[in-house]
Formats: C-alpha cells, sequence, structure tokens
C-alpha cells in the first residue's frame, strides 16, 4: 500500500511563497513519477507540475511556469513543490500523486496524498 501525505499549505498573501511536501511511503520512490495537481471548490482537478524518476524532465502548466519549481529529493522519498509569487486564483487544494508516467492527466497517476490546502489573499 502507497501513502502520501502532503504539508506546508497555508494562508499567505499575494505575492508570497510557500513550499510544500509530499512524503511518500510504501514503494520505491525513485522507480515512478510524480506529480502536483490542484482542485478548487466547484472547479475540476487541473495539472500543476510533474517531473520524472529522477527530476530530469519536468512539466509545468502554462499558468505556474517561472513561478512554481518542482523537485524531488528520492533519498528523502520527498518531492516539493516551491511556489512563488502567489496569486489569488492559485487557491486551491493540492495533492501531489505517483504514477508510471510523467504526465499531466490524473488518470495516469495511481496513488494519491489527501491534499494540502493553499489560501492566498488578496
Amino acid at each position: 500500500q502507497v501513502q502520501l501525505v502532503e504539508s506546508g499549505g497555508g494562508l499567505v498573501q499575494a505575492g508570497g511563497s510557500l513550499r510544500l511536501s509530499c512524503v511518500a511511503s510504501g514503494r520505491t520512490f525513485s522507480w515512478y513519477s510524480v506529480g502536483w495537481f490542484r482542485q478548487a471548490p466547484g472547479k475540476e482537478r487541473e495539472f500543476v507540475a510533474a517531473a520524472s524518476h529522477y527530476g530530469s524532465l519536468t512539466y509545468y502548466a502554462d499558468s505556474v511556469k517561472g513561478r512554481f519549481t518542482i523537485s524531488r529529493d528520492n533519498a528523502k522519498n520527498t518531492v516539493y513543490l516551491q511556489m512563488n509569487s502567489l496569486k489569488p486564483e492559485d487557491t486551491a487544494l493540492y495533492y501531489c500523486a505517483t504514477g508510471s508516467a510523467t504526465s499531466k492527466v490524473p488518470r495516469d497517476y495511481d496513488y494519491w496524498g489527501q491534499g494540502t490546502q493553499v489560501t492566498v489573499s488578496s
């Protein structure tokens, strides 16, 4: 059984920064790609960022490119999402996920965390 636990969310003013963390257990973390997704109230879950097994390949949603950075530390079974220049529209529940492919599509991921809330005030 795989478990993913996110942390690092919170309330921040527009222009501020947060770093999300996701710790994985139950599988060989370095074998799998990781992704971050988010879901705002009344909206569908959307892709934010993804990284390949060793982080050499990364993808970003256009809306966060240049502001967010995904990274991973396989020795710690952890993936990070550094979020800078936050905007109110970044407010959402943020999820991490693992899967076999470095994908922007939620259905390509097998395991999901419970999410961490990010709220950006204007």
